[in-house]
């Protein structure tokens, strides 16, 4: 506590050897960072730029890259620096901006899932009246829907916490998540978790529920149906399913390790930690880039073209 200014800081504790290892860390992450904003961005500009792919399936997959941009930049920044200073502090009230981001997103995430799986159910599953349905105002509504939504659920979460009282200073993380409750004293912290359930209800298990909902009536439309709808069902939406199951294992760590207090070695916390952040913002722009038909047409064309001027330039 910085009394002077009135400015609570907190203690990153969950670096691994970070005076050894800080420059192979600050490597990894900057690569994965710059990997994450150029794949991403690549198939977001395709997307933008391409009349054919102006579609509501492409503009829904469109957010969620946007979505995936947004959640690294909350945490890389800081983690890039984190790794070369000599403190991993930050402030009680960034680190309650950075976890509400942080959830906003993951919720966002659930919700323009759930918005995909309906525009697969209407197209397969209502085909004639899919131009009626799925018409600009509703993809935007939908999109509005899914930033807003998670982030107006939170926003009493971040008040609340700003008066609790807090009786530790050291998080058990290396970035702000579900840690940030263990700071608060016993009377302050079950309040927090309480409104942490509620939240979780709300933004995954409804979301999640509603998918699983809309690729059942899928799989039975798709069933008794010719082979031709399920080659088209397999192809659009083998992609969300793999991407709903990659973001709901990593998200279970939060939920399991995070918000249960499960106890585990801090190497084991450190790994699952980097997972969380690496590996579900590559995976997205891989999936989509190579599952889906026509945006991996467009990537093989921009690369294609971008060898031959690189060849051109260099005769």
């Amino acid at each position: 506590m910085n009394d002077k200014f009135n400015v609570t800081y907190i203690t990153f504790g969950g670096h691994v050897e970070l005076n050894k290892y800080r420059f192979l860390y600050f490597a990894i992450m900057f690569t994965a960072y710059t990997l994450i904003l150029c794949s991403n961005s690549t198939i977001l500009c395709l997307i933008w730029i391409k009349k054919n792919l102006h579609e509501p399936m492409y503009i829904f997959i469109a957010g969620l890259l946007l979505n995936s941009v947004m959640f690294s930049t909350n945490i890389y920044p800081e983690l890039l620096i984190d790794f070369l200073s000599d403190k991993q502090i930050t402030t009680h009230s960034l680190c309650s901006f950075q976890a509400f981001i942080y959830y906003s997103l993951t919720g966002s995430e659930f919700f323009l899932l759930a918005a995909m799986a309906y525009d697969r159910y209407v197209s397969i599953c209502k085909p004639l009246q899919y131009t009626t349905i799925m018409k600009k105002t509703t993809i935007i509504v939908l999109l509005g829907l899914a930033w807003l939504l998670p982030a107006c659920q939170l926003v009493p979460s971040v008040v609340m916490s700003q008066s609790y009282k807090i009786c530790s200073f050291t998080l058990n993380g290396i970035f702000c998540n579900n840690a940030i409750s263990k700071l608060y004293c016993d009377t302050s912290r079950t309040t927090y978790i309480i409104y942490g359930v509620f939240i979780l209800l709300n933004t995954v298990f409804l979301p999640l529920l509603f998918i699983l909902f809309t690729y059942t009536k899928i799989f039975i439309i798709c069933y008794r149906s010719c082979r031709e709808v399920r080659k088209k069902a397999a192809q659009t939406c083998l992609p969300h399913l793999l991407v709903l199951v990659s973001f709901s294992g990593l998200c279970s760590y939060d939920i399991i390790v995070a918000r249960l207090e499960m106890n585990l070695p801090k190497v084991a916390r450190f790994i699952l930690t980097l997972q969380v952040v690496l590996y579900h913002p590559l995976f997205n722009p891989i999936v989509y880039g190579l599952k889906m038909k026509e945006i991996s047409k467009h990537l093989t064309k921009l690369f294609c073209e971008g060898k031959l001027n690189i060849w051109q330039s260099s005769c």
